[in-house]
């Protein structure tokens, strides 16, 4: 089918907002445009010792975590009756439960090591303690790897149809695309994922798993219950305000985190980037719709998972390789690699693109193999 019709010099000017004039050989670049490289190419640019599990580093990243994690509880209940510590120790501690979900989620690929059991245990250990359901969400994370830029095989913040969208009720549509609530979707995700699709990562009959997989999401959601009882029990034993200074808010930050990061790895480019459908989507072409960010200093505390377009294409090679792996392949990517803006020490940079991206990005037509994001002129109208 026809590639729908969206002129790239209007997406540029959209994302840019002032209507900035950028170099004309970028201006006219077609990201929808097949590549001239194959992913054999990328895979050969990369250097061997990108591909190297190394289990006893990856081990080693876990146990910084976690100390750090041990760490500010210690300090928290040390301090428990110091008002100003806390305003600090909220961010700190989410931070890190976000680290710990990136380091589950390297589990989850495989890329922690080359022992199925190992990355069993660690992952089921990281996510059951930030209440991710691990096999349960690694399965169909793994759906999302496979069908990146897929308009309805997409896992992950896959963009609704015309058809979809304005069969929403208003309150829907606001939740979704209203701050604050797109950062706290992660939860209602895991129960219900995204609207137009069925299922739950807690339920092992649901239409994400096969049936080979039911026994694995049984496991994994009675190790999230496991946590859920352990949090319970504190709450009744040290009290349930201080379990949510602890532990409750420290959650919700993780959860902005999660969803920011992810939402930015595929939302929020100056210029607009397409969607797949039918004979134009291939491995290859999706995966290059991804998007790298830089987080600054935060680069290294979330394992540089900003560094994502060759993570999704080779989700196999571990985090403490991206960086050198993304140097190598840029040479074959050319033009369909867009160099990350630098940040300063905190990614303030990013919140503009965002928020660009979620007033903007609503809907996809239904029609068209390569398709882009649309607008509802009235959502933000009918939300005030």
């Amino acid at each position: 089918m026809a590639k729908e019709a969206h002129p790239l010099q209007q997406q540029q000017q959209q994302y840019a907002g002032n209507g900035a004039r950028q170099e004309e050989d970028e201006t006219y670049f077609d990201p929808s445009a097949p590549p001239p490289f194959k992913i054999a190419e990328l895979r050969a640019a990369i250097p061997k010792h990108c591909w190297v599990k190394n289990p006893w580093k990856s081990l080693s990243y876990v146990v910084r975590d976690v100390l750090l994690v041990a760490a500010l509880i210690a300090a928290a209940i040390g301090f428990n009756n110091t008002w100003f510590f806390w305003p600090i120790y909220w961010p700190a501690q989410g931070t890190m439960f976000w680290a710990l979900f990136v380091l589950g989620h390297d589990c989850g690929h495989g890329s922690f090591s080359d022992y199925p059991k190992l990355n069993s245990i660690v992952g089921h250990i990281l996510h059951s303690s930030i209440l991710v359901p691990y096999h349960g969400w690694r399965i169909s994370h793994r759906t999302h790897h496979q069908n990146h830029g897929h308009v309805e095989n997409d896992e992950s913040w896959v963009p609704l149809t015309e058809k979809v969208y304005k069969n929403l009720d208003n309150m829907t549509r606001v939740l979704r695309f209203t701050l604050p609530f797109p950062i706290f979707a992660y939860p209602f995700y895991l129960w219900g994922r995204s609207p137009g699709k069925e299922g739950s990562h807690f339920n092992p009959y649901s239409n994400l798993f096969s049936p080979t997989e039911r026994k694995d999401v049984i496991t994994s959601t009675l190790c999230w219950g496991m946590m859920c009882f352990v949090l319970l029990y504190l709450s009744l034993k040290m009290g349930p305000f201080f379990i949510l200074k602890l532990y409750g808010v420290p959650y919700l930050i993780f959860i902005m985190w999660l969803d920011f990061v992810t939402y930015l790895h595929h939302h929020g480019y100056k210029q607009k980037l397409p969607w797949y459908r039918g004979k134009e989507w291939t491995y290859l072409r999706g995966g290059l719709t991804t998007v790298d960010r830089d987080y600054g200093w935060i680069n290294n505390i979330h394992h540089d998972i900003g560094t994502h377009v060759i993570h999704h294409l080779f989700p196999q090679i571990p985090h403490y390789h991206l960086v050198d792996a993304t140097k190598a392949a840029k040479a074959v990517l050319g033009k369909y690699y867009r160099e990350p803006e630098k940040s300063g020490p905190v990614p303030l940079h990013l919140i503009k693109y965002f928020l660009q991206s979620v007033n903007q990005d609503h809907f996809v037509s239904d029609t068209g193999d390569i398709v882009y994001y649309q607008t509802d002129p009235y959502l933000n109208k009918n939300s005030n």
